[in-house]
């Protein structure tokens, strides 16, 4: 058993790619994935929650997969968001390389894969997904989120998928804690121990 994360940034383990079938953005697709990244085998159970719960992305602007792993949802936003820019961003290089194979698979030109550094600070997000990467610990976790949250455009939600069981209900708690007054935190839906939170800048 190796001590490796897949939030370590580069994984020291040797590259291991495997191929799998799944369906994103209405379309039936072959995928690449590796081992040192989060849930490589399928589309875990919280992403695939996430994506049946949320709405339409927005047509245009920058949308943004904070966590995007080997890249399911920010694949999904580029197919249904084909005018947007979509910002997959992860701090694992071998994701972003998944994410970026995987694009150029599916020929989708509309995703910039980044570690979080590379993002230059003037861009803003008429969305956000993610599946966050809980296990990097509670401190981690909310740095991320009080990094990234307040760069979402005004009257525009953020949506984020956490196991009921690894602490989505504190964490809404934080939320709404720690947020000024133009957020606002709901649980927008339940699903197979999954809590989908909707965060709302006005």
């Amino acid at each position: 058993m190796t001590s490796e994360h897949y939030f370590s940034s580069t994984p020291g383990s040797e590259l291991k790619t495997r191929t799998i079938h799944a369906r994103l953005g209405g379309r039936d697709v072959e995928l690449t994935t590796a081992n040192g990244v989060f849930s490589p085998e399928r589309i875990d159970v919280g992403t695939q929650v996430l994506l049946s719960s949320v709405p339409a992305p927005p047509p245009g602007g920058n949308l943004l997969d904070l966590g995007c792993g080997w890249g399911p949802v920010a694949l999904t936003l580029a197919l249904e968001s084909p005018h947007a820019t979509v910002w997959a961003v992860d701090v694992n290089e071998r994701a972003l390389d998944l994410v970026r194979a995987n694009a150029e698979k599916l020929s989708i030109p509309n995703i910039k894969a980044a570690t979080p550094e590379n993002v230059p600070d003037d861009v803003t997000f008429t969305t956000i997904w993610s599946n966050p990467p809980i296990r990097v610990g509670k401190h981690e976790l909310h740095g991320m989120l009080e990094k990234w949250l307040p760069r979402l455009d005004s009257d525009c939600d953020a949506w984020l998928v956490v196991q009921r069981n690894l602490g989505s209900d504190s964490l809404h708690r934080w939320l709404q804690a720690t947020f000024p007054d133009d957020f606002s935190f709901v649980r927008a839906a339940t699903n197979k121990g999954y809590r989908v939170l909707r965060a709302r800048r006005r």
